[in-house]
């Protein structure tokens, strides 16, 4: 949507929500309930009767009269974008508990930084020098982790320290990232996808743009997978998104969004490859510190061996009684920043060299797991 003309229409009683920084996400639905989501608070319900069925269609109406398409029982589906809102509306012929309304705040700023995130406790000092030393050494990193936790903003922030003679290329199909806007000196280009033109049809243009990054939005559709693999094994580097349980899991997460039957080994050896590194971000409501709380909970190296074999290594991981878990990079990706210009301490976490596999973390989580249940057991 073009935004003067959004920049035109009445929010009325909403502005106050839209104007207001901490809040990131408002929905209205259920005649009247309104929920906003905060960067401090998370998720929690307020009272505004002046925010009701009248004024959300009054609204939907203009957003569909700028747009230039229709809202009602034929076309209940309406969704408005400008450059730091996006709105999605279901018509109350579907909703039968009155119209429908979310409002994303994806605002042309990065929220966060270094003193931020480990006064929050977002991520350990070292942690994060380490994430740091990866993106100076270009490696692909996916983000991992639930709706709301945070994973674009990390995304805006690991791309912030990206060099600044290196061309970044963002593709989206919703725009939320807004690097070009955060950085206008930079040689950024910002692309959206839509149906007439696709994850492929862009991709295929972006590689002649000469990026040294690309960015792409959260993956899930098969488009997107292959998207993400032509881009690593054309020599591009990318940050990009993805749902999943835990980083461990973003190979086959990726896999499982494929519509064709590629061969699972192969297709998973070539994103152990090409893909360094996992990161999966959680946001919660924290009793102990009595806010809403968003972390990085664990990150994972990928690579191939010397047999061709698949491989991870659990570089960190919160347990779930809240202490750390640390090892040390693998000489892969010692050796691939290395090639970059970058050296990386073999002993950066721990004294030894030793590395951190799935297997070691499954015995500590069942170690923690037996002795929860004896204390248990002998109360």
């Amino acid at each position: 949507m073009n935004d003067a003309i959004f920049s035109q229409i009445d929010f009325g009683p909403l502005k106050e929500f839209l104007d207001e920084d901490n809040v990131t996400d408002i929905s209205y639905s259920n005649g009247g309930q309104i929920h906003l989501k905060t960067l401090d608070k998370g998720v929690y319900r307020i009272e505004r009767p002046e925010i009701n069925n009248a004024l959300m269609e009054k609204l939907a109406f203009q957003c569909s009269n700028v747009m230039g398409k229709s809202f009602n029982m034929a076309h209940p589906f309406l969704d408005a974008e400008s450059a730091e809102l996006r709105l999605n509306f279901i018509h109350d012929s579907i909703a039968t508990n009155g119209i429908s309304c979310t409002i994303r705040k994806t605002p042309a700023k990065i929220r966060l930084n270094k003193e931020k995130l480990l006064s929050e406790q977002y991520v350990t000092e070292n942690l994060h020098d380490f994430l740091m030393t990866c993106v100076e050494g270009h490696c692909n990193i996916i983000v991992s982790g639930e709706t709301g936790s945070g994973k674009t903003e990390l995304v805006k922030y690991l791309a912030s320290h990206t060099k600044e003679n290196e061309k970044i290329i963002t593709i989206e199909d919703t725009l939320e990232l807004h690097l070009d806007k955060i950085f206008p000196h930079r040689d950024i280009v910002a692309v959206k996808t839509n149906n007439i033109a696709s994850y492929t049809d862009v991709l295929v243009t972006c590689m002649r743009q000469n990026p040294k990054w690309i960015l792409l939005s959260e993956v899930r559709s098969a488009e997107a997978v292959m998207a993400v693999r032509n881009s690593i094994s054309s020599g591009h580097n990318i940050i990009s998104t993805i749902h999943s349980d835990r980083a461990l899991n973003i190979p086959m997460r990726l896999y499982s969004l494929l519509e064709n039957n590629i061969d699972i080994e192969q297709f998973l050896t070539s994103i152990h490859r090409y893909v360094q590194l996992g990161i999966h971000v959680k946001g919660y409501m924290s009793k102990e510190l009595g806010r809403f709380q968003r972390e990085i909970i664990e990150v994972v190296e990928f690579y191939v061996d010397e047999n061709n074999k698949a491989c991870s290594n659990i570089i960190f991981k919160k347990r779930l009684d809240g202490t750390f878990t640390f090892h040390n990079p693998s000489r892969y990706l010692r050796e691939y920043l290395g090639v970059q210009g970058v050296e990386l301490d073999p002993h950066l976490f721990v004294a030894n060299d030793e590395i951190g596999t799935d297997e070691d973390i499954a015995k500590e989580e069942e170690a923690m797991t037996k002795a929860s249940t004896e204390n248990i057991e002998s109360l």
